[in-house]
């Protein structure tokens, strides 16, 4: 008796504690995908998928601005053609969706940014690329403070809203190239804690696939998509996923002078690269994501790495960013991970738009001549 007593009044706090949870009433709409007992190897169709990634760039700072323009960089009716006669064949395609939704809980995309985003897909895959289109920058999701041009929303309707965004987004490409691509989020972390992210990736994931069910999705791990959170990432059973890390190391060397970097090292300027210790430290994730891909017999992408170029005023030392980019480019070549550099035309930009020219350090460093 004194059990059931104990039981009446605990039901009551669980439930009290449940609805307390931001969007747990929300998420049941979208049930979890199926749990993996063990690694689900990659199917050869996606296998081979990912082998035909070639060299690839990040279309960064663009659409995943709170809008287009507002930090600097759009997406120019050349630059596809552009960027695949200078021997790159896949587009990262940053999009911060989540700017241009409802604020409730359906997330109702913007008309006209989902035609927009549309027509630059269409360009790149008409050109030939694999597009990678993910979902990039929604703030609040990982706890951040918001951007200029953002809005906040109920936190009850945060995670659903990403839920909601994927079942539209999906829906509105279902029909597309299996050419393009899906990746769920860029760089969770802050929030999105190892458990926190595998659920909602879990419940994104079993979203895509009413509409897209073999179409290639891409899932990375918290703390930034760093490979030292892999072996926190659970990935359901599925047989069309490609894992990915970022890669940004020695940190020192990669965000010296960027204001956003905070610390120290938002007013380092003059480290150069690539001295041994450098080396070792730049490889080292590319070493953990090799062997948890063998491991897990998934493919592996590394969708970021790159240095900053610094301000106009103050640059960093170009000679030391093409080497930093020549050796992370093929020691991921050797370790059999494909590879996005971050990013086409702002701060780590390989082209130059004012100029209207490739920095040529750059793109030898990363698409040599045959």
């Amino acid at each position: 008796m004194r059990a059931l007593r104990s039981l009446a009044v605990a039901l009551p706090l669980l439930a009290a504690c449940a609805s307390t949870t931001p969007g747990a009433d929300r998420l049941a709409e979208f049930p979890l995908s199926e749990r993996a007992a063990a690694p689900t190897p990659a199917s050869r169709s996606t296998r081979a998928a990912f082998a035909q990634l070639g060299p690839g760039i990040n279309f960064g700072n663009m659409l995943e601005a709170p809008t287009e323009g507002a930090w600097g960089s759009r997406v120019q009716d050349n630059y596809p053609a552009m960027v695949w006669q200078a021997g790159f064949r896949h587009v990262r395609l940053p999009v911060r969706w989540s700017a241009h939704a409802s604020r409730d809980a359906n997330a109702t995309i913007d008309a006209a940014f989902m035609a927009r985003v549309d027509s630059v897909v269409t360009r790149l895959l008409d050109q030939g690329f694999i597009v990678v289109l993910n979902m990039h920058h929604y703030r609040q999701l990982d706890g951040d403070r918001l951007d200029s041009g953002e809005f906040a929303v109920d936190p009850d309707v945060v995670r659903p809203r990403l839920l909601a965004m994927w079942r539209q987004i999906a829906v509105h490409f279902a029909g597309r190239s299996d050419r393009l691509w899906f990746e769920i989020y860029n760089e969770p972390h802050g929030a999105q804690t190892a458990p926190a992210w595998n659920d909602l990736a879990s419940r994104a994931l079993r979203v895509v696939r009413g509409t897209n069910p073999e179409r290639v999705v891409v899932i990375g791990p918290v703390r930034w998509n760093s490979a030292d959170a892999l072996a926190e990432l659970a990935l359901p059973a599925d047989a069309h996923l490609v894992a990915t890390v970022h890669d940004y190391q020695p940190f020192r060397f990669t965000h010296q002078q960027a204001s956003w970097a905070g610390g120290e090292v938002a007013h380092m300027h003059g480290v150069l690269c690539c001295d041994v210790e450098q080396r070792r430290q730049l490889t080292r994730p590319l070493d953990i994501a090799q062997r948890w891909a063998a491991e897990h017999d998934v493919p592996m992408w590394l969708g970021e790495f790159g240095a900053y170029g610094g301000p106009a005023g103050s640059p960093n030392d170009m000679t030391s960013r093409a080497e930093y980019t020549r050796l992370v480019r093929t020691a991921a070549e050797e370790r059999g991970l494909a590879w996005t550099y971050w990013e086409l035309d702002s701060g780590f930009g390989a082209y130059d738009p004012r100029a209207q020219a490739w920095r040529e350090p750059l793109l030898k460093a990363l698409v040599p001549a045959p």
